[in-house]
C-alpha cells in the first residue's frame, strides 16, 4: 500500500513567519536565511533596525497552518517609521530607501517634543 501523505517540515504549532529579502549588491538579491526561532514580527522589526539587513526590499509573511502569506511591507515599513518617530530619530539610512518605498509620506505622524 503506497500513501501520498508527506510529513510536514514546519511544526504544527508554528506561528506567522516574517522573511525579509535583502539587496547584496552586486552579489545579488536573497531571501535571507534565518533561524526558526528568530522569524516571529519583532525579531524582524529589531533586526532591520539594528542594521542586521543592508538593503531591504520586501518583507512577507506567512501561516502554514492558517494557509495565507502577504508582502507586509508597508506595515513593517510603517512601524519602522512610527518607532524611530517616537523616539524622535531619524530612520536609519540603511532602511530609509525602504521606508521611502513603502510608507506612504502622508501617514506619517511625526511627534513633537514639547518644551
Amino acid at each position: 500500500m503506497h500513501s501520498s501523505w508527506t510529513p510536514s517540515l514546519v511544526p504544527i504549532d508554528q506561528p506567522t513567519v516574517y522573511l525579509v529579502a535583502d539587496d547584496f549588491g552586486p552579489a545579488g538579491k536573497a531571501w535571507r536565511e534565518v533561524d526558526l526561532e528568530t522569524t516571529d514580527l519583532e525579531t524582524v522589526l529589531q533586526d532591520l533596525m539594528a542594521g542586521e539587513y543592508k538593503r531591504p526590499i520586501r518583507v512577507v509573511a506567512f501561516n502554514t497552518v492558517e494557509a495565507w502569506s502577504a508582502d507586509v511591507s508597508e506595515d513593517v515599513a510603517r512601524e519602522i517609521q512610527h518607532r524611530c518617530d517616537m523616539k524622535l530619530i531619524d530612520v536609519p539610512s540603511h532602511l530609509q530607501e525602504f521606508v521611502d518605498r513603502y510608507a506612504a509620506q502622508d501617514l506619517r505622524q511625526f511627534s513633537l517634543r514639547l518644551v
